[in-house]
Parts: C-alpha cells; sequence; structure tokens
C-alpha cells in the first residue's frame, strides 16, 4: 500500500555570539547555536522514528532539540581552527558508529596557512563535508528540511584537505584524504584511504558552481566494494530575495570487489 507522509513541523532557532577572548579579540570567537523543533507524521510511527533514511528532524509527536552546539573558532592570518561540541536528535541519528566522545563532535580542525603569497591552506580534522548544498544547520539552508540528496550523502568527514584559491577568488580547488565515506573513525580492518575532489567557480555574485567527487571504500579489506560520487550543482542569484539552486547526484559501489562500476568515473586518486 503507499502510504502518504503528511508533516507538520514548528522550529525554533537560536544564535548566540557568547563573546570574544579580551587577549586577541580579532583571533578567538565564542559562538553557540541551537533549533529544536516540534513534528507530527501523520503515520504515527509507533517508536517516534521516522524513517530510517532521514538524520535531520527525525522524532515524530515530541519536543526536541535538532542540533545544538558550542563553537570556538580561531583565525589569525597563517593558522585556522574549529572547535563545536554538540547534541540533538540529528546527532543521535548520524553518529551512531562513533565510539565514546566522538558522537558529540561537531567540527574539530586545524588549518595552516602554506605559502605567503599564495592562498594554500591545509585543514586537518573533522570537517564540514565536501559534497552538497546543505548542511546540518537549518540557518545554512534554503529550506527548513533536508532534501534526499543532503540525506543521503555526508554532512561531514575527517581527514585532510588542501585547499587552492586563486588571487581573483573566482575559483578554487581541493583535494581530500578521508577516513571513509562520513566517518570519523574509519571501518575496523578497513587499511585503505578514502579521496575526494572539489572544484568551486565563482564568476560573479549571482552564480556559484561547485563539483566534487568521493572516490574510496567503506568495507574491510576482506570484502572491499569501490564507491564512486559525483556531486554537481549551481546556486543562481536571480533578483535580491529569489535564488535557484539545481543538482545533480550520481553514484555506484561495486557488488563485487572485482566488478566494475556501472557508471562512467572520473579518477581522482587510489592507493
Amino acid at each position: 500500500m503507499k502510504r502518504i507522509h503528511l508533516l507538520l513541523y514548528l522550529n525554533i532557532i537560536f544564535i548566540a555570539v557568547a563573546g570574544q577572548d579580551s587577549t586577541n579579540k580579532k583571533a578567538l570567537s565564542f559562538s553557540g547555536y541551537a533549533e529544536v523543533y516540534y513534528q507530527y507524521d501523520f503515520n504515527k510511527p509507533s517508536n517516534h522514528n521516522r524513517p530510517g533514511f532521514i538524520y535531520s528532524h527525525n522524532r515524530h509527536n515530541e519536543f526536541n532539540l535538532n542540533l545544538g552546539f558550542a563553537k570556538a573558532n580561531y583565525s589569525t592570518e597563517r593558522v585556522r581552527a574549529n572547535l563545536s561540541f554538540a547534541a540533538g536528535s540529528y546527532m543521535n541519528a548520524n553518529y551512531t558508529t562513533e565510539p565514546g566522545v566522538l558522537k558529540n563532535i561537531f567540527e574539530a580542525n586545524v588549518g595552516i596557512k602554506l605559502s605567503q603569497k599564495k592562498n594554500l591552506w591545509l585543514d586537518v580534522g573533522i570537517l564540514p563535508s565536501h559534497i552538497g548544498f546543505e548542511s546540518a544547520v537549518s540557518k545554512d539552508c534554503w529550506n527548513l528540511t533536508r532534501s534526499i540528496l543532503a540525506e543521503n550523502s555526508p554532512y561531514f568527514e575527517a581527514g585532510a584537505k588542501l585547499t587552492y584559491t586563486t588571487d581573483n577568488g573566482k575559483w578554487t580547488v581541493s583535494g581530500l584524504a578521508l577516513n571513509g565515506w562520513q566517518r570519523i573513525t574509519r571501518v575496523n580492518g578497513n587499511s585503505m584511504m578514502s579521496w575526494g575532489t572539489q572544484l568551486q567557480f565563482k564568476p560573479s555574485d549571482k552564480v556559484f558552481l561547485n563539483y566534487s567527487t568521493f572516490i574510496g571504500t567503506d568495507k574491510p579489506d576482506t570484502a572491499r566494494l569501490t564507491r564512486f560520487f559525483h556531486n554537481i550543482y549551481g546556486l543562481f542569484a536571480i533578483t535580491d530575495k529569489i535564488g535557484l539552486t539545481l543538482g545533480f547526484d550520481m553514484g555506484a559501489e561495486q557488488k563485487t570487489p572485482l566488478q566494475a562500476a556501472a557508471i562512467p568515473v572520473f579518477p581522482v586518486g587510489h592507493s
């Protein structure tokens, strides 16, 4: 029987800037964020959980915290760092495979500028995903609910990211070495790194284009299946108040270790 999902949302977002360090006001800052919600699903799931592929606002008929975090940010000309601890139903749904305190780390990374003259950075740690035009933070998204594209691709990743931005700011190129597909802790028995690339082009204030890729495995070496993923999207400001997002994802994973993927893939690196 076909099921019709009817949802009622009530969402409140709180954003707070808690203050700045008195010894270096320009370098260190603290902030906080929280979004609470009430949601009613007319399918009335008995365990109050929405379908397993939903990670944001996924609880039915209860008031809940979707995402709340406290964040410290450090930024100078040559060094930058972010650390934020989080809680909420999003964290419970999306960090189930992470052990211990890692279940509550929303972001933890350090970046070093590698060139005095060029905008070349190396960032290492737990980072926002390089895939997708939506994030886990509702205030940064055009819609309250996340798209199926967003819910089924990484919101976060752990690894190293090398980023170069041209002097005019129009082009940004990144290469990534990752622990896996949305993983902080690598799968037991997996000795292979995963890899990613990102190419961004901003020809004007009204157009932003992005192409991201992922190649890697999220399985132990004994059952290694390579995953290939492409993420393409564009953001277009039609007027000051109207914008358009066009996005397209394409991915495939091997059914057996020796089987080739079913889609053409541009190589982004292989160990």
